[in-house]
């Protein structure tokens, strides 16, 4: 069963500094993916070429979604490669009043789009760039894969997927397996709101300056683990075992991780699990709900107004209301 029928929407913005990430392509085709949809709002800059394996040099300043979908084809005429030059919304970066009508027109071309995938692979160059696919995944209950990288690490994860009959329950210390339902996302480590992550720094700051072998051992690992996932019973609800040494599993490729975090000054991995975060800005149940209920309203406040994600989840509160007596300090000689 491989997934030759399945609809794979890569999901990058902005700079695309996560260079071997447009190198994705060879193994799409490898495992017979035959449908792929590239966002991206940036162009090709001149040192993509010696990155990024899909441009040559002559492709510098074309738009880069587009390029990339037409070298795609030139690769492989049968499949179907689309190239979308969108700029995604970001909590953290306001909305002029002149930019209103392209702002929603560029929440429904995204929208769009997630519902005719398959499989969102999150790779875009800063945090908050990440949230709204991850809030549409979450509401739509999509498969959806991110990646991101630092100068020699790496994090490779999968999000949850939960129906509208699932509950979310208390994490279980312990626990050997954290069911698909109960995953965390990009953002359930997380007790701020995601903002604008450029503002006031450097350039080698505001994008990632990585090893170049960095983006290519992400990206191989992404399409992995979707691959992993759709030979699961149970497809992005399979189950994540806290270890992974057992190859045995219920897929046949073995058992799937939830995050897979790499260290290359160590050349080493390991494979942590989160289980879901009931105040989660991107993922819980008073987000969602808002999303679904009055979605342009409510996006437009998260972008402008800094603090309403850390209001709408319940942060603001669990945060005030956090007696400073009851934190347990630990240090490093602590038992």
């Amino acid at each position: 069963n491989g997934i030759h029928y399945y609809n794979v929407m890569y999901v990058i913005q902005y700079y695309l500094v996560l260079s071997g990430f447009y190198t994705l392509h060879e193994l799409f085709q490898g495992w017979g993916v035959k449908k792929i949809t590239m966002l991206d709002n940036g162009k090709v800059s001149y040192s993509n070429p010696v990155r990024q394996s899909l441009f040559n040099f002559e492709d510098c300043e074309k738009p880069k979604a587009e390029t990339a979908a037409e070298k795609l084809r030139l690769i492989n005429p049968g499949v179907d490669a689309k190239g979308v030059t969108l700029s995604i919304p970001m909590p953290g970066h306001p909305v002029a009043e002149l930019e209103l009508e392209k702002v929603k027109q560029d929440i429904d071309t995204l929208e769009n789009l997630i519902d005719e995938a398959d499989a969102v692979f999150l790779l875009t160059d800063t945090r908050e760039s990440r949230w709204l696919p991850t809030l549409m995944c979450s509401a739509k209950y999509k498969i959806c894969i991110n990646s991101a990288l630092g100068f020699d690490t790496y994090l490779v994860m999968r999000h949850g997927i939960r129906e509208k009959t699932d509950k979310l329950d208390s994490p279980v210390i312990g626990a050997e397996v954290i069911p698909g339902s109960q995953l965390g996302c990009y953002f359930c480590n997380d007790v701020v709101a995601p903002g604008d992550s450029t503002k006031d720094r450097t350039l080698d700051q505001m994008c990632t300056v990585t090893r170049p072998g960095n983006a290519y051992i992400a990206g191989a690992l992404a399409v992995e683990l979707l691959v992993s996932i759709l030979q699961h019973p149970l497809k992005g609800r399979a189950p994540a075992h806290i270890d992974i040494s057992d190859t045995k599993g219920d897929s046949c490729l073995g058992r799937i991780p939830h995050q897979i975090r790499g260290f290359l000054a160590q050349f080493s991995c390991v494979h942590p699990s989160c289980h879901a975060f009931n105040k989660c800005t991107a993922c819980c149940k008073d987000v969602i709900d808002k999303f679904r209920c009055d979605k342009y309203n409510f996006l437009l406040e998260v972008f402008n107004t800094a603090d309403y994600l850390e209001h709408v989840s319940g942060l603001h509160d669990m945060i005030s209301n956090t007696d400073l007596d009851d934190i347990w300090e630990f240090d490093s000689d602590s038992d």
